[in-house]
């Protein structure tokens, strides 16, 4: 999500009512799921997007939620959607809370997929409130080396050694991916990357950026084409794609100079709080993952105050939609497995 109005971990605002909140206790805990398989976890950072989420849920013909369980405070609604088990759950507003109630869940339910679905600032100024996007990869548009200027070089920098030896390391491995970052500065910031590890790998590894997994990408792209136009409450047909970077931050963006060299350095469509989060927990687990992102403003395009607020509940509802037709998709064809980085 790409507003961070409010930062309490649990912002669950439920558009049906579940049919009993239960309580965290020693008697409910991953135990009662074991032997279970195929979960889709469908997944929102903030309350308007959950609802949205729960709304569209609610009006299928073939989808409920028959309970909620809390963990750690975490509420987790369980139920199916045509016949298959679901989790849908609330992240909270940032790459923190993201990270953490993705492993939580990821911990306690037996989930093979992951899809979450909200709003976010457009980068690349085509896209109007109301419009989707699905990016491809997610890029930490925020992990980065604050430095002083040069008193020796004027528009230098005095970057410390690891930095510099960090930058040489990557212009091999940047030169073979047609996807690396165009790294160049903002100021006093220097974008880095953050160091991964998982299964298999002897030591951490830098990772410039996280891929939705290609089959739930395609799938998205079949969505696309079988839900048809998708339109605004106004009536008005938005526009819908399918590819491309979006970049996480755990910053409200709301500068249009910044905005400008997200779009030079990352190729991005959008931005937001929690994606490239919730990918690197995928990620590292070996769970399939996308996300859909539907557009709320552009990233300090306004003058004066940002009006994110007018379109958000609009941007969710259009995203749901999208939601929907992709979750049908999984439903009449789920993946096998979970696919690589």
């Amino acid at each position: 999500m790409f507003v961070l109005r409010t930062a309490n971990l649990l912002l669950v605002a439920l558009a049906s009512a579940p049919l009993f909140v239960a309580a965290a206790s020693p008697d409910i805990g991953p135990k009662d799921f074991s032997g279970q398989k195929g979960w889709t976890a469908i997944v929102a950072a903030y309350a308007p997007e959950i609802r949205a989420i729960d709304a569209a849920l609610e009006a299928h013909s073939d989808a409920a939620i028959e309970r909620t369980v809390v963990f750690r405070g975490v509420s987790y609604q369980l139920g199916h959607f045509r016949g298959e088990p679901i989790v849908v759950f609330t992240t909270g507003v940032s790459v923190t809370n993201a990270a953490m109630t993705t492993q939580m869940a990821l911990d306690y339910f037996p989930i093979e997929r992951l899809v979450m679905m909200g709003i976010a600032g457009g980068i690349n100024p085509v896209y109007q409130p109301g419009d989707i996007t699905v990016p491809e990869r997610w890029y930490f548009h925020d992990e980065s080396v604050y430095v002083n200027p040069d008193p020796n070089k004027p528009g230098a920098y005095v970057l410390p050694d690891y930095f510099d030896a960090t930058m040489r390391r990557r212009a091999d491995r940047d030169a073979s991916d047609p996807f690396a970052p165009a790294y160049s500065n903002f100021g006093f910031i220097h974008p880095d990357e953050v160091s991964v590890i998982r299964d298999g790998w002897e030591r951490p590894r830098d990772v410039p950026y996280f891929t939705a997994s290609p089959s739930l990408v395609a799938k998205a792209r079949a969505a696309v084409e079988k839900t048809g136009p998708i339109l605004m409450p106004s009536g008005h047909p938005i526009r819908v794609s399918v590819g491309g970077n979006g970049v996480t931050g755990s910053v409200f963006l709301d500068n249009a100079e910044y905005r400008e060299w997200l779009r030079k350095v990352y190729s991005a469509e959008v931005t937001e709080m929690e994606s490239a989060a919730v990918g690197q927990v995928c990620f590292v687990n070996d769970v399939d993952w996308i996300v859909i992102r539907s557009v709320s403003d552009l990233a300090g395009g306004q003058e004066g105050k940002n009006q994110e607020n007018v379109f958000d509940a609009i941007a969710s509802g259009t995203g749901a939609k999208l939601l929907l037709g992709l979750l049908e998709e999984i439903a009449a064809n789920p993946p096998e497995s979970a696919e690589g980085p």
